[in-house]
C-alpha cells in the first residue's frame, strides 16, 4: 500500500508539472471541453485551472474550453443525441419549461440561465439543442459563465493545491462570493419571470386559436 501511494504521488506530480508547461496549458482547453461534454461538474476543473495558471490565464483557458464543449454538446443535442436528450429532459420538469420558454425569450434567457447556478451548465448545453434558439444567440449567451469562472479560478489560485480545494470552498464567505450570490439570485428570479411570461403567452395563443 505504501509503495502504491508513493507511485500515485509521483504520477500526480508528473501530470501537475506537465500541465504547467506551455503544451500542458494548450492541452488543458480540449480536456476541459471533453469534461463539459461528459456532463461532469466544472467547479473543480475551474479551480484546477486557477491553481495551475493563475486567475486570469486560467479563466481564459476555462472559458475557451467551456465554449468549445458547450458548442459540441449543443450540436449533438440538436442532431445525433436528440432522442437521448429528450429522454433525460422528460425527467426534469424545470428544464422542460425552460426549453419551451427559450424559443420566445432567446438570448436573454440563455444568458440568465448561464449566470444562475440553479440550472446545470453541462446538461443545459444539450437541452438548448432541442430549442429553436439560434447558434449565434446561444454562443453569445455563454458570456454569462464568466463571473463564476473568474471566481472559481481565483479560488483555485488561492488554494494552490488540489488537496486544499475543499477547505477553500468551505470557507467561501468573502465579498466576491456575496456578489456572485446576489447576481445569481437576480438571474434566477429573472429566469423565473421570463419563463412565466413565456408560458402565459403560450397559453394565450392556445386559447385564441380555439
Amino acid at each position: 500500500m505504501f509503495f502504491l501511494s508513493v507511485h500515485l504521488g509521483f504520477a500526480l506530480e508528473g501530470w501537475w508539472s506537465f500541465l504547467q508547461t506551455s503544451l500542458g496549458a494548450v492541452l488543458f482547453v480540449p480536456l476541459y471541453a471533453i469534461w463539459v461534454t461528459l456532463l461532469l461538474p466544472g467547479v473543480w476543473a475551474s479551480m484546477l485551472a486557477g491553481a495551475l495558471y493563475g486567475t486570469w490565464l486560467g479563466t481564459l483557458l476555462v472559458f475557451i474550453g467551456a465554449c468549445i464543449g458547450a458548442e459540441v454538446a449543443f450540436l449533438l443535442g440538436r442532431t445525433f443525441l436528440r432522442n437521448w436528450v429528450q429522454q433525460r429532459l422528460n425527467a426534469m420538469p424545470k428544464l422542460q419549461i425552460v426549453q419551451k420558454a427559450v424559443s420566445q425569450s432567446g438570448l436573454k434567457l440563455v444568458f440568465l440561465t448561464r449566470l444562475s447556478p440553479a440550472f446545470p451548465f453541462s446538461l443545459l448545453n444539450f437541452v438548448y439543442g432541442l430549442t429553436e434558439v439560434s447558434v449565434l444567440d446561444y454562443s453569445i449567451g455563454l458570456l454569462g459563465i464568466l463571473p463564476g469562472t473568474i471566481l472559481f479560478c481565483g479560488l483555485g489560485e488561492i488554494a494552490g493545491d488540489v488537496a486544499q480545494f475543499g477547505d477553500v470552498l468551505d470557507s467561501r464567505s468573502g465579498g466576491s462570493f456575496s456578489v456572485l450570490r446576489f447576481v445569481s439570485l437576480v438571474a434566477t428570479l429573472s429566469v423565473v419571470w421570463l419563463v412565466s411570461r413565456s408560458v402565459r403567452r403560450v397559453l394565450q395563443d392556445s386559447e385564441s386559436s380555439i
